[in-house]
């Protein structure tokens, strides 16, 4: 008896989760349906065609983002995970900080730009080849992007003693 309580309690725990990726999610799915299939969204933006984005941030360390668009009545057009270097190369210097998070979802990581003011967000993703990148955004106080580079995560950089003993 003891040894299925062990078995069932985690089982019912991950019945009891939303799924990772929206998977069974279709168009003209409702919002209702949405949050049914992958619970409260991390993030709520606003489209140019009166429609909305919702953001549903995933995996260990923010690896994965899921944004799915919806029209002005509330149906999904489509969804995508946006944590892709073709999404990263679209980033361009002068573009307002909202609409970086409309593109890219909430960072992994914010911290001050220290020297040069205003912060770097850090946006962690999972490579083709399981190396351990991240994609970095310097945005000045005045909440536009001034520059973008790709780089190792630091969690992951061996080299990195300060981080080596996290």
């Amino acid at each position: 008896m003891k040894l299925l309580s062990c078995i069932a309690l985690p089982l019912a725990a991950l019945a009891a989760c939303a799924p990772y990726a929206p998977s069974h999610l279709s168009a003209g799915a409702s919002m209702a349906d949405v949050t049914r299939e992958l619970g409260s969204p991390t993030g709520r933006y606003a489209l140019p065609d009166g429609g909305t984005r919702l953001e549903f941030a995933r995996g260990p360390y923010g690896r994965h983002t899921y944004m799915v668009d919806l029209d002005a009545q509330g149906r999904v057009l489509q969804w995508q995970q946006v944590l892709t270097e073709a999404n990263f190369n679209q980033v361009r210097a002068g573009e307002s900080g909202e609409e970086l998070l409309r593109q890219l979802g909430r960072p992994s990581e914010r911290r001050s730009g220290d020297w040069q003011g205003g912060q770097v967000w850090s946006y962690r993703y999972e490579t083709l080849m399981g190396l351990c990148q991240w994609f970095q955004v310097s945005v000045n106080d005045q909440q536009t992007v001034t520059s973008s580079a790709y780089g190792i995560d630091p969690r992951c950089d061996v080299n990195d003693k300060d981080r080596s003993r996290e």
